[in-house]
């Protein structure tokens, strides 16, 4: 391919724009200046101070490369490699869900608890089950100073870059990973069991957007026959890894709020809350033992 010439920043970002709108990306502006902006190195202040502001040839070959997987319909936190969540930036590797908006409802609803423990107890641990980019852990431990957290997930390749998200976000002291299948090599009592586990029904899977059926792991999505497999386990099993005073939060599938409550239920848990996420939908349920 010939080399690129430089461009003028304000008709690079239009011009990228343009070629997203055409591809039919939902936010094509929004995605456009994701990618324009981490590519090349500059900001929004600089797009709206100096769009005559010129990109390197370098730059303008990464942008049309990004622009290019972008419109072929990988996600735009695929290509930067990393997300935003609850105002941490985490790393993203092909072995973790990437973590959405939504999932900041569960750091919200045990966040009170945690601190609260923190203030009584001098430190509360948290057992983060299938940690992913380890999102959940890391912002309630970035909120809260004297927690700890263990992140569990039974990909080698997700541990490893949840353990590099801690790292980055100097938070690498208070977290530790297992790797395990749910609680088969979990030890150790704690006062928060969090967990966003996979809840969709196998064969709903191949209906997912396909920005989510074909990017993000499916271990990561598929809850089984009726997508209430990992409640069930977790509702069996985890009494015996939590203190007197504990909470469980679950991240539900809208649907799911009966049924999951029921499962919690029937193994001797009470239910404390259930919170509604950013569009309204159940998103998050709260026990506690006894």
């Amino acid at each position: 391919m010939a080399d690129r010439l430089p461009e003028a920043l304000g008709p690079l970002l239009r011009g990228a724009r343009a070629r997203l709108m055409a591809a039919g990306v939902g936010d094509p502006a929004l995605d456009a200046r994701l990618i324009v902006e981490h590519f090349s190195g500059t900001t929004r202040t600089q797009a709206i101070a100096n769009p005559a502001r010129m990109i390197d040839s370098n730059a303008i070959a990464a942008i049309d490369a990004a622009l290019r997987r972008r419109a072929g319909g990988e996600p735009v936190h695929r290509i930067l490699g990393y997300r935003e969540f609850y105002g941490l930036r985490l790393s993203l590797s092909p072995e973790t869900l990437e973590p959405r908006p939504d999932t900041e409802t569960l750091v919200e609803a045990v966040l009170p608890f945690v601190k609260a423990t923190a203030a009584r107890e001098g430190s509360c641990r948290i057992l983060d089950l299938g940690t992913g980019t380890g999102a959940i852990s890391l912002a309630l431990l970035s909120a809260v100073p004297a927690a700890t957290a263990t992140g569990v997930d039974i990909s080698a390749g997700a541990l490893a870059t949840a353990a590099r998200n801690a790292g980055e976000l100097g938070l690498g002291a208070r977290f530790t990973t297992v790797q395990s299948d749910w609680f088969e090599k979990v030890s150790g009592r704690y006062h928060v069991i969090a967990a966003n586990p996979p809840y969709i029904p196998s064969r709903d899977v191949g209906n997912l957007q396909d920005e989510v059926r074909d990017f993000d792991p499916r271990q990561a999505l598929d809850g089984g026959v009726d997508g209430l497999n990992p409640y069930r386990i977790i509702a069996a099993e985890a009494a015996r890894f939590l203190e007197a005073e504990s909470r469980i939060a679950v991240e539900i599938g809208h649907t799911q709020r009966n049924e999951v409550t029921d499962i919690f239920k029937a193994a001797g848990y009470a239910s404390v809350a259930a919170l509604r996420d950013l569009g309204g939908n159940d998103r998050v349920l709260v026990f506690q033992w006894g």
